[in-house]
C-alpha cells in the first residue's frame, strides 16, 4: 500500500497491470495490489468489427458538410484490425482511441510510457490568446488552408467586472464587459476573423462561449481524436472523445497535416460504482481522484473512467470530470460511450451521429480483459461533496471535515465572493442545480450575502437558461451574470472588493487556484467546489456552513435548511441557440486566395515571429542561471495571464512577464534576481535582456512537476525569445515540457534530485554531449562556482530522433519549413 503526499491510500502501482473483467469485482484503494482476472481465460480477439457500411454518411458537425464521421470511423477500424493482430490482447478504450489514429499502424511500437506515437488527430481547436500565436506560426508555414477541421475561439480576452466601471460608462457585469472587450481587442479579433477565413478556420466570435463548452456542443464526437491549445481541452472527453491540450506549435503541426507526435499514455482506470445522490454531484468524483493521485499522479496518462456508476451520471457532468483532469497532470480523460452521450448527442441536434455511434459502439468502450497501469476504484454512493485548496486543487477535504480543516489552518473562514460556471462547470444541469438551491433561499426571503457571479459556458446555455428562468433566479439572489468568457477563472476579473495583499477566501466552480490565479492577489484563499456548494456557500456567507446539516435564518426569522439540489440534465423544452456567434470560411480556396491579413508593424498587441536560431554545433558553455526557482511553478509563475493576455499575440511584449511570479531561492522574493555581470538587483526579464545582448546565455534551474497548469506556449516561447538554452528541473509537466522541446530549448531533469542543491545562482553551467545528442543518453551538466571550484552530474532528456531534429534547427517551426523547403512534406 502507499501513501501519497496527502495522506491518501493507493493500492495502485505503476509497475503493475490491473485487468478489469465485468464478472468480477475489483479492490478498491488502499485494499492493496490484486491482479484481477487470470490471463488465461481473457479472450485475445474479444470482438467482431461492428459495420457502418450503408449508413448515411454524417457530417463530423453542421459547420463541415463535407468532413464525414463515416470516414474517421472507418479508419479507425481499418488501424485497429492491424493493431489487434500485433498486440494480440484485449484493449483499453484510451488505447483504441489512440492507437485508432496512428499514421503507421503496421510498424508503431506501441508500448504504454516508451514509445513515442505519430498521430492523425481529426480536428484542432483553439482559444484566442493562444490562437494568436499559433495562427501567426501557421501564416509563417506558407500553406494556403489547413488540413484538418480547426476552429478559433473568443473566450479568453473578455474581463469580467462586478462593479460599476469609468471604461464601461458606470456598467459592469456581462454586457458591458462584452461591448468593452469588443472594443480594446478589435485589432486581435480582426486579425483572428481574417486568419481564420483565409486558410479556412471556423471563428466563434467574442460572446459565442467558452471554447470547451461550444467544443461539446458542435464537434465532440465519440471514438475521434483533437488537439486544443488549452489545458482544459480534455473536457470533450465526457463525449467519448479523445481530446489533449497541447501547445500552438502542435496545433500548427496538425493544421499543416503533420502528424501529431506524443509518448504512449499509460491508462489509469477509475471504476465508478453506486450512485450519487443528494448533495454530491460528478465535480465531486474529480475533486476526489485529485486527492488520491495529485497535480502529477496524472501525468503520462490517460484516465479512463468505466463501470456501472458511469450510466448514472449525465454527459455534461462526465465532461466536468474530464475537464479537472487537467489539474492531475492526465494528458486526458474519457468516458465510454452510453446512452446519456446518445441523449446529448440529439439534444444538441446531432441525432445522426448518435445512431452512427451507436452502430460503432463496441470501439467506444473498453474490451472485456483490458489491463490498466493503475486502478482506482469510487463507490459514488459513498462518495461526499468535496471542496478542494486553498493554493492547489488536488488538497481534497470532504465537505464534513472541512470547517474543522478550515479552523486547523486558520484559513479565512469568512466568505468574500462566490463564481460559478466556467467551463468546468457551466453546463444546463449545473445551472439549474445552483438555480434549485437559490430559490429555495429566495422562499425564506434571503438573498447571497457576498458578491456572487454566474459564468454561462456558452451563447446556447446563456440563451436557454434566460428562457426558462434560470436567469431571472440568479439576478433576484443577488448574482451578477458575466459573458459567456472565461473570465475571473483564467485572473480574466477586474476586482475591486479586496486590497491585493489582503489574505480573504473565495469559492469557485472553476477548475484551478494556484495563487493569484483569479484575482492577482496571492493572498486570495481560493477553494474549489461544485456549482451548488459554492450557491450555498454565497448564501451563507460563511466557509464553515455546511449544507447538508447547518440551517440558515429566514426573512421571517425562522430557520430553514435546503434540500438537496436538483436539476434536469437537458432542457425539457429543448436548447435555444441564441444569438448567431458564429463565422464561418469562405467554402472555395479561391475566395480564400484573395482575402489578406495584415499585421501592423507599430502593433503592441501582434508581432509578426522571426525564425529563432538553429544550434551553433557546440556544447552550451559557461551558461548563468537567470533564476533558481524555489517551489512551485506554474505556467501562471512563468507567464502570467489576466491583464498579459491582450500581449498573446507579441512576443517581445509578453516576454516582459517571464518568470515574474517564480520565487527566487536566492532572496525569498518573486521578479527579483541579481545580475551577474553588473551585480545589480532587477527584474527577471530585464536581467535576461540584459544577458541576451551581452551574448550571455542562461538557464533556469526549478523544482518538481516544473510547468504544471495551463498549456500556454509563451511559457516555452518567452525564455527561448530573452536567450535562455536549458530549463533544468527535478521533474517536468507533460505540455510544457513538449512545448520547450518545440522551441528549440533544452528541457532536463537531474538524474539525481539532490544535485539540485549543487547548483547556487551565482554559478556557470555548461552543457556537455550535443554533439552526440542521442535518445536516452544522458547529457553532463557541468558546474564553475565562483571560487573556481568545480562539480558535475548526469542529466537526464526525454528527446526521441525527430525531436533532437527541432533542436538542432532551432525549432519545430525551423525544422518543419526545412523539410518543405527540401520537398520532403
Amino acid at each position: 500500500m502507499l501513501c501519497n503526499k496527502r495522506g491518501n491510500t493507493t493500492s495502485s502501482r505503476t509497475s503493475r497491470r490491473y485487468t478489469t473483467m465485468q464478472s468480477q469485482p475489483l479492490a478498491r484503494i488502499g485494499l492493496g495490489p490484486v491482479r484481477l482476472g487470470l490471463l488465461g481465460r481473457e479472450r485475445q480477439n474479444v470482438l467482431c468489427y461492428s459495420s457502418i457500411a450503408g449508413i448515411e454518411k454524417v457530417p463530423m458537425s453542421k459547420f463541415e458538410p463535407s468532413e464525414y464521421v463515416n470516414d474517421r470511423y472507418k479508419a479507425i477500424e481499418d488501424r485497429l484490425k492491424v493493431v489487434r493482430k500485433r498486440l494480440n490482447q484485449p484493449l483499453t478504450l484510451a488505447e483504441k482511441i489512440v492507437y485508432g489514429h496512428l499514421d503507421d499502424p503496421e510498424t508503431a511500437e506501441m508500448k504504454r510510457g516508451v514509445s513515442y506515437l505519430k498521430l492523425r488527430p481529426d480536428r484542432v481547436a483553439m482559444q484566442d490568446a493562444t490562437a494568436q500565436m499559433a495562427m501567426l506560426q501557421f501564416i509563417s508555414s506558407g500553406l494556403p488552408k489547413t488540413m484538418v477541421p480547426s476552429t478559433i475561439h473568443c473566450d479568453h480576452l473578455i474581463e469580467g467586472t462586478t462593479s460599476p466601471q469609468p471604461d464601461r460608462e458606470g456598467s459592469f457585469g456581462g454586457e458591458a464587459d462584452l461591448k468593452h472587450a469588443v472594443t480594446t481587442n478589435k485589432e486581435v479579433y480582426d486579425f483572428l476573423a481574417t486568419a481564420g477565413s483565409k486558410y479556412g478556420v471556423g471563428f466563434w466570435r467574442p460572446g459565442s462561449g467558452i471554447i470547451h463548452q461550444i467544443v461539446l456542443e458542435n464537434y465532440a464526437l465519440p471514438g475521434l481524436m483533437m488537439i486544443g491549445t488549452d489545458s482544459h481541452t480534455p473536457n470533450a472527453g465526457g463525449l467519448g472523445m479523445c481530446a489533449v491540450g497541447v501547445g500552438g506549435a502542435d496545433a500548427v503541426d496538425v493544421m499543416a497535416g503533420l502528424p501529431w507526435e506524443l509518448k504512449a499514455p499509460k491508462v489509469i482506470g477509475v471504476k465508478l460504482t453506486g450512485k450519487m445522490s443528494r448533495w454530491t454531484s460528478p465535480k465531486d468524483v474529480i475533486l476526489k481522484v485529485a486527492g488520491i493521485l495529485t497535480v502529477k499522479g496524472g501525468t503520462g496518462a490517460i484516465v479512463e473512467y468505466f463501470g456501472p456508476g458511469v450510466d448514472h451520471m449525465s454527459c455534461t457532468g462526465m465532461a466536468t470530470v474530464c475537464n479537472m483532469g487537467a489539474e492531475i497532470g492526465a494528458t486526458t480523460s474519457v468516458f465510454p460511450y452510453n446512452k446519456r452521450m446518445h441523449d446529448y448527442l440529439v439534444a444538441t441536434g446531432r441525432g445522426s451521429a448518435a445512431t452512427l455511434a451507436d452502430a460503432f459502439k463496441e470501439n467506444l468502450r473498453a474490451d472485456e480483459g483490458a489491463t490498466y497501469d493503475q486502478l482506482i476504484e469510487i463507490n459514488l454512493s459513498e462518495l461526499e461533496p468535496h471542496i478542494n485548496g486553498p493554493f492547489t486543487p488536488d488538497l481534497a477535504h470532504p465537505l464534513s471535515k472541512f470547517a474543522e480543516e478550515l479552523r486547523k489552518n486558520n484559513w479565512p473562514t469568512e466568505l468574500k465572493a462566490g463564481l460559478i460556471g466556467s467551463c468546468t462547470n457551466s453546463s444546463y444541469e449545473d445551472m439549474a442545480r445552483a438555480a434549485s438551491v437559490a430559490r429555495q433561499a429566495l422562499a425564506a426571503g434571503i438573498k447571497a450575502k457576498v458578491p456572487f457571479t454566474i459564468s454561462p459556458g456558452s451563447e446556447q446555455i446563456r440563451a436557454t437558461i434566460a428562457r426558462d428562468g434560470i436567469m431571472e433566479v440568479f439576478d433576484k439572489i443577488g448574482g451578477t451574470v458575466l459573458s459567456n468568457s472565461c473570465g475571473p477563472c483564467i485572473g480574466q476579473w477586474k476586482r475591486t472588493d479586496v486590497p491585493k495583499g489582503e489574505a480573504n477566501s473565495i469559492i469557485t466552480s472553476f477548475n484551478r487556484n494556484f495563487a493569484a490565479r483569479n484575482d492577482g492577489n496571492p493572498a486570495t484563499h481560493a477553494f474549489v467546489a461544485s456549482p451548488e456548494l459554492v450557491t450555498a456557500y454565497a448564501i451563507a456567507g460563511d466557509l464553515t456552513f455546511n449544507p447538508e446539516k447547518d440551517t440558515l435564518v429566514g426573512a421571517d426569522g425562522k430557520e430553514i435548511k435546503l434540500e438537496a439540489p436538483f436539476g434536469d440534465e437537458l432542457p425539457a423544452r429543448g436548447f435555444d441557440a441564441g444569438a448567431n456567434v458564429y463565422q464561418a470560411p469562405p467554402p472555395s480556396l479561391d475566395a480564400r486566395s484573395k482575402l489578406s491579413v495584415k499585421v501592423d508593424p507599430a502593433s503592441q498587441r501582434l508581432q509578426l515571429l522571426s525564425p529563432f536560431k538553429s544550434w551553433n554545433g557546440d556544447d552550451i558553455k559557461d551558461a548563468v542561471v537567470l533564476i533558481k526557482v524555489k517551489g512551485k511553478c506554474t505556467t501562471d509563475h512563468i507567464s502570467m495571464a489576466g491583464p498579459w493576455l491582450k500581449y498573446r499575440g507579441h512576443l517581445d511584449n509578453i516576454s516582459n512577464n517571464l518568470l515574474i511570479g517564480a520565487i527566487n531561492i536566492a532572496n525569498g522574493k518573486p521578479n527579483a534576481v541579481k545580475n551577474v555581470v553588473t551585480g545589480e538587483e532587477g527584474p527577471v526579464p530585464a536581467t535576461a535582456r540584459d544577458y541576451k545582448a551581452r551574448g550571455l546565455p542562461w538557464v533556469v534551474v526549478g523544482d518538481e512537476n516544473y510547468g504544471e497548469g495551463s498549456s500556454r506556449e509563451h511559457a516555452a516561447l518567452e525564455p527561448r525569445h530573452l536567450g535562455g538554452v536549458a530549463i533544468i528541473v527535478k521533474s517536468f509537466a507533460r505540455i510544457h515540457e513538449t512545448n520547450l522541446k518545440k522551441q528549440g530549448m533544452l528541457p532536463l531533469t537531474f538524474a539525481n534530485p539532490a544535485d539540485y542543491d549543487k547548483i547556487d545562482p551565482t554559478d556557470r553551467i555548461s552543457i556537455e554531449g550535443l554533439k552526440t545528442f542521442t535518445p536516452g543518453v544522458p547529457l553532463t551538466l557541468v558546474g564553475k562556482k565562483a571560487d573556481g571550484t568545480s562539480y558535475s552530474f548526469p542529466v537526464n532528456h526525454t528527446f526521441n530522433e525527430n525531436q533532437i531534429n527541432w533542436f538542432k534547427n532551432g525549432s519545430a517551426l525551423n525544422a518543419m519549413a526545412a523539410a518543405f523547403k527540401a520537398g520532403k512534406m
